[in-house]
């Protein structure tokens, strides 16, 4: 087969690069716009690592200048440390989850994690009120996140006679969560950042696909 001399992105440039997900060449200009937009890039693809890598090297706004999920939350400091294993155990879900739904994404992880918050957020002033995500995909992540949840408080019941975790804890961790994902992801439509960063350090070393880079708190 004789190859294109134009890319079948745009028609008008030179294609050089290989992008996995059409499975043909593109142009560099196209592969730069349309990566994470309209093209579903595998993870092991060399411009998306090598772009990946540069992003974090030179993010182009400060955290502070990031729309934050509950900008008016604000979040306790010991928070990190008195509830490790109820983040662990929550990263540890999403990231066992996401392994089953490959399809799902970084903005996909934030809206069905602020869900759950928003839920908690009701619980903390004592009027119940749940409102999970319409798509099936985030509400299954928000219904394993939530089973999670029952679980963990179950188990802490069984252990002590009672659930220790407050549900304004379970709140504020859920908050957290969301912020992080914010952070480490770039915003575009089909990004897996934050989603990769959590299977590098939850799921077990022979599924790995390669070595962890950045541990997520």
């Amino acid at each position: 087969m004789a190859q294109r001399l134009e890319c079948p992105i745009c028609g008008k440039r030179r294609p050089e690069r290989f992008c996995p997900a059409k499975g043909e060449k593109i142009c560099a200009v196209c592969c730069g716009t349309e990566r994470e937009v309209t093209l579903d890039c595998p993870a092991d693809c060399a411009y998306l690592i090598s772009a990946h890598r540069y992003e974090l090297e030179h993010p182009r706004k400060s955290p502070s200048d990031v729309e934050m999920p509950f900008p008016e939350v604000e979040v306790p400091r010991d928070l990190l440390y008195d509830r490790q294993e109820l983040l662990s155990g929550l990263s540890n879900a999403l990231a066992a989850f996401a392994g089953q739904r490959p399809e799902l994404t970084d903005s996909d992880v934030l809206v069905a994690v602020s869900a759950l918050a928003e839920t908690y957020r009701t619980l903390t002033s004592g009027i119940y009120y749940e409102k999970p995500p319409a798509v099936p995909l985030l509400a299954g992540l928000y219904a394993a996140l939530a089973q999670f949840l029952q679980d963990y408080k179950k188990q802490e019941t069984d252990r002590v006679g009672f659930s220790v975790t407050k549900d304004s804890e379970i709140f504020h961790a859920l908050v957290f969560l969301a912020r992080v994902c914010r952070t480490r992801t770039n915003g575009r439509p089909r990004a897996r950042i934050f989603i990769g960063l959590l299977r590098d350090q939850y799921v077990p070393n022979e599924e790995k696909a390669e070595p962890s880079r950045i541990i997520v708190p």
